[in-house]
């Protein structure tokens, strides 16, 4: 038989090895910003058009290339980082593998310009699909420019599965966002279709931070650093109260290389823990300063994911770090020896005690200080939607009701277990159902959380948020599908400042948003105005209707696999749905109800979980007939 096995050639090879590298026009992009920090650049310029599709281009004043290594850079395994397989745990530039420019090549054509530091001329090389195509000494400035040019041109199938400019802008903005995190020392700009996104001066972290993320940025800030022996922490975390849903503003960088790892995100939330939500995710920008012979950063082509040799220490000490950062900024309670009964006597007495906490003399033991209150300490809660279009729901319901509130029960008023006799009859009567109870026919509620329905063969409990979640689902999934939206002008009109990836997503979904009814305008730099609302969404609040619908679709899409007519509809009743605690009269139960079962699934809520349970009357009587 003959031989069946050969070498692939070059161009080939490199279109596979491009596959793992390049993987969109981000990924490019990265490549080409760590190769400009790795060069020593100041200033750093990225110009991208057609998300990337059509140009990316990134200007450096580096040190620059001479004409051999313009040449070799283009070349697989050819790098200036390592030269002994012992500098692979010693590394702390961004490249070494010597893979990026030759991927890159591959799969574009690609323009670099380069001149060192002292020379008087630089070097244009032209290279199309890894074919040279022109090589000569040119006038350029110092330092290098790269421009990559029609991405994927000599491979349409990957060219097809790129996603629509907005969602590939998105990308490339969080690329830029990790480099420039990352050395906050280095200016930033950059262009997008001739419009600057970002100018970013050197500068400190928190400077930078406030710089990419805005100046809502600036009063949630809480200095975080710890120096050990094994490794050092620095950086900021944000306040509970700030944390969202989603994630994707947390930043790990261990020796300025961002990297992402569930297990140290762990160990910042567990330090989180009392103060926020567990499904909420705090901000934080954390750098990890260890010696390089502790990683190992060459597990993963994109080169996001490293092992530690010990990563039970570095779990404590990042937990450690954060927990002491938030509570030496009054973050976190504080202990109250005040209302202890133990130290109450002694307390007043002590001199030394009262000056340490700056109590003047005038204290009085049975007047708490409450500067050191643990009462002062209020924890960071979600701030809860208004019902929006609840009203237009129950049109019918006795709006001038008179409602008596209810006041809380004192000690001596909880109820006792009595024992049926004529002497406590009337008093057993009275604690089953007392008088105050509104909700005491046909349907009543339960915790305020769950609607009681009789029927004619038992009982009905509905549970009233994920009930009206499905409602309004399946109300904004017509509106999407017949584009029937209608919309209500807003008195005042608000304008919201988004980040740069927020805008990109918003203008993505542009289109679905106007079928529900928003009516939205852009409004200068990464910034909208909101006109319109859906017209049955009563809401005081355009903008925190619309941040919270842009939260909740992100954590939808990390989460779940939808197209963004369904994730919208979904984020939507999400955030507009009734929530339990909400108190309801009888017509409104009895609407919520009705609407329920005119659905087409009304089995299931948006979760999967059960919107109703069905109680009938044989398992009744089963509870109490042996």
């Amino acid at each position: 038989m003959s031989d069946i096995i050969q070498l692939l050639p070059d161009a080939i090879a490199n279109q596979i090895a491009a596959g793992e590298v390049v993987q969109r026009p981000a990924s490019a992009l990265k490549e080409m910003l760590e190769n400009a920090v790795d060069a020593g650049a100041k200033q750093i310029q990225v110009i991208v058009k057609e998300a990337g599709k059509a140009l990316m281009q990134v200007i450096d004043d580096g040190k620059g290339m001479s004409l051999t290594d313009a040449r070799m850079c283009f070349e697989r395994h050819a790098t200036s980082k390592i030269r002994t397989s012992e500098d692979l745990f010693a590394i702390r530039t961004f490249g070494f593998r010597g893979e990026a420019m030759a991927s890159i090549a591959a799969v574009a054509q690609v323009e670099m310009r380069t001149r060192q530091r002292g020379e008087e001329l630089g070097t244009l090389i032209q290279i199309e699909g890894s074919e040279f195509k022109k090589q000569e000494p040119i006038s350029c400035s110092e330092g290098t420019s790269i421009a990559v040019k029609n991405l994927f041109f000599n491979v349409p199938a990957r060219r097809n599965f790129l996603k629509s400019n907005p969602v590939e802008m998105k990308h490339l903005v969080e690329e830029f966002q990790r480099v420039a995190l990352s050395y906050p020392e280095i200016g930033f700009t950059f262009h997008q279709n001739d419009m600057e996104l970002f100018n970013l001066y050197p500068g400190k972290l928190s400077q930078r931070i406030v710089g990419i993320f805005g100046k809502n940025y600036q009063s949630q800030l809480v200095s975080c650093q710890e120096e050990t022996p094994h490794l050092n922490v620095k950086g900021y975390v944000g306040k509970p109260e700030n944390a969202k849903k989603t994630r994707g503003e947390q930043y790990f960088f261990v020796n300025n290389r961002y990297i992402r790892s569930n297990y140290l995100h762990h160990a910042v939330a567990n330090a989180y823990e009392g103060l926020m939500p567990s499904e909420m995710h705090p901000f934080y920008v954390l750098f990890l300063e260890i010696d390089p012979s502790h990683i190992d950063i060459n597990v993963h082509p994109t080169k996001t994911e490293i092992k530690f040799d010990d990563e039970r220490t570095i779990y404590a000490v990042i937990r450690s770090a954060v927990k002491q950062a938030l509570g030496a900024h009054n973050v976190v309670p504080t202990l109250d020896f005040n209302m202890d009964v133990n130290f109450a006597e002694n307390w007043g007495n002590d001199e030394n005690r009262k000056a340490a906490v700056g109590i003047e003399n005038s204290y009085k033991p049975d007047e708490p200080y409450k500067d050191n209150a643990y009462k002062s300490f209020q924890t960071p809660t979600i701030k809860k939607q208004d019902v929006s279009g609840w009203e237009r729901l129950f049109e019918s319901a006795d709006n001038n009701k008179n409602r008596e509130i209810e006041s809380p029960k004192r000690e001596e008023e909880k109820d006792f277990l009595t024992f049926s006799s004529k002497a406590n009859e009337d008093d057993l009567k009275e604690n089953i159902f007392p008088k105050d109870q509104e909700n005491t026919g046909a349907t009543f509620q339960v915790e305020q959380s769950y609607i009681i329905a009789q029927m004619s063969s038992g009982l009905l409990i509905l549970d009233q948020q994920a009930s009206h979640e499905r409602i309004l689902y399946e109300r904004y999934s017509r509106q999407l599908n017949n584009n029937a939206g209608v919309s209500q002008q807003c008195l005042f009109p608000q304008h919201i400042q988004l980040s740069p990836a927020d805008f990109a997503l918003v203008l993505d979904i542009k289109e679905e948003l106007q079928s529900l009814g928003f009516v939205i305008d852009v409004f200068g730099k990464e910034t909208i105005l909101i006109q319109g609302t859906p017209a049955n969404i009563q809401m005081t609040n355009e903008k925190i209707l619309f941040e919270g619908l842009l939260e909740q679709f992100k954590h939808f899409k990390t989460e779940l696999s939808l197209d963004n007519r369904e994730n919208l509809a979904r984020s939507l009743a999400k955030r507009s749905s009734i929530k339990k605690g909400k108190k309801l009269d009888t017509s409104e139960m009895e609407t919520l109800v009705g609407q329920l079962f005119a659905c087409q699934n009304p089995n299931y809520g948006l979760a999967g979980n059960k919107t109703f349970v069905k109680l009938d009357l044989n398992k009744i009587h089963a509870f109490f007939n042996r």
